[in-house]
């Protein structure tokens, strides 16, 4: 038998659980774990509900690369300690004793439904702002659920700054320094060194106070699911902290690519609804907003080149196609981080293109 039909571990699992292998249906689209869908025949029709439930059995990918800091030490348990207070997140399922499955979401993606750089729906826009103000309600005193990331990576209520110097520091140590020796020469034709990281603190200085809550940290498009009767629910709860507000907003903004009509209107309507659950939560925002947005900018580059000499590493039989997308990916980053990263100048494409495929040569 090839290494390709031989199931993995995650598959034989959820075959196991499921009690059908010809009901598993996956593995889903997902960079943190292998996931599969399987029925629940065995939960109860009153903790389920009358129509049939399906839930996610899932094993965490090997040899990951983490782009983003993990703060709580289980997504499910932070589920746990959230249900009840955020509205259209994945319950818990107990299918065998002490064992919980996340339940599967059925419905389309939003991604599916309205691709990146599409306008949304106006009612899908309410019911977005309607969860920023439910995490508003989830302090960091008021959350029961158990977190993982150091004392250091824990400022104090409303030190943005602090909270923002943690992010830099993950994004310059472990994505950076720790695969800077992978590519020897790669980040430096780019324009890119250890003092990139310093011109991007100088750019992102000065942030305001702003009182710390819930944040989800990568609501994008495909991490919202529409169902049958319109309702917008958030999951992949993995990458959730407890920080700045705006942080999540820029996050949200950055990632989701709104046409500048509804961006603009999606950050006013968010702070007006941030300031009526939480007063302050929106302070200095027409300053902050534009410096966090830069931050993202600055953290996708360096992801961005990770992920191309991952996927070129992968496929070492990939054409000119494939080394075209990652070097017009990569050089798009570089582009639109060249304000915070001080770029001058931006790499041409035929460079980026050229520094790729030599580090896919050697």
């Amino acid at each position: 038998m090839s290494a390709e039909c031989v199931p993995s571990s995650a598959r034989e699992r959820a075959a196991g659980m499921s009690g059908d292998p010809g009901a598993v249906e996956g593995p889903l689209e997902g960079y943190h774990h292998e996931t599969y869908v399987i029925p629940l025949p065995t939960v109860s029709t009153a903790v389920a509900g009358p129509a049939p439930v399906r839930g996610k059995c899932r094993e965490p990918r090997n040899g990951l690369l983490w782009f983003d800091r993990r703060c709580f030490a289980s997504e499910e348990a932070l589920l746990l300690a959230l249900q009840g207070r955020l509205t259209r997140i994945p319950d818990l399922l107990e299918v065998a004793e002490g064992v919980r499955l996340q339940r599967f979401i059925e419905g389309r993606t939003l991604g599916a439904l309205h691709g990146s750089g599409e306008e949304i729906p106006d009612d899908v826009a309410d019911q977005i702002l309607d969860l920023f103000r439910q995490m508003a309600r989830v302090t960091p005193p008021s959350l029961e659920a158990d977190r993982v990331c150091s004392p250091e990576d824990r400022p104090a209520d409303g030190d943005t700054t602090g909270f923002l110097e943690r992010l830099i520091c993950f994004a310059e140590e472990r994505v950076y320094r720790e695969n800077v020796t992978r590519f020897p020469g790669l980040y430096a034709s780019f324009g890119l060194d250890g003092d990139s990281f310093h011109r991007l603190r100088e750019h992102v200085l000065g942030l305001r106070r702003r009182p710390f809550c819930l944040l989800h940290a990568d609501l994008h498009r495909e991490n919202f699911i529409v169902d049958d009767r319109g309702g917008l629910w958030a999951i992949d709860w993995e990458l959730a902290m407890l920080g700045d507000p705006l942080y999540d907003l820029a996050t949200h903004l950055y990632l989701m690519r709104y046409p500048s009509a509804r961006h603009d209107l999606m950050a006013k309507r968010w702070c007006e609804a941030m300031e009526e659950e939480r007063e302050g939560s929106s302070n200095g925002w027409e300053e902050d907003l534009p410096r966090l947005l830069d931050f993202k900018r600055a953290q996708s580059v360096f992801t961005d080149i990770v992920r191309a000499t991952q996927l070129l590493d992968s496929r070492p039989g990939a054409g000119k196609t494939v080394l075209e997308q990652e070097a017009t990916k990569v050089h798009r980053a570089l582009t639109a981080a060249a304000e915070p990263l001080a770029l001058h100048p931006v790499p041409p494409l035929s460079e980026v293109r050229a520094s790729l495929s030599h580090w896919r040569r050697t």
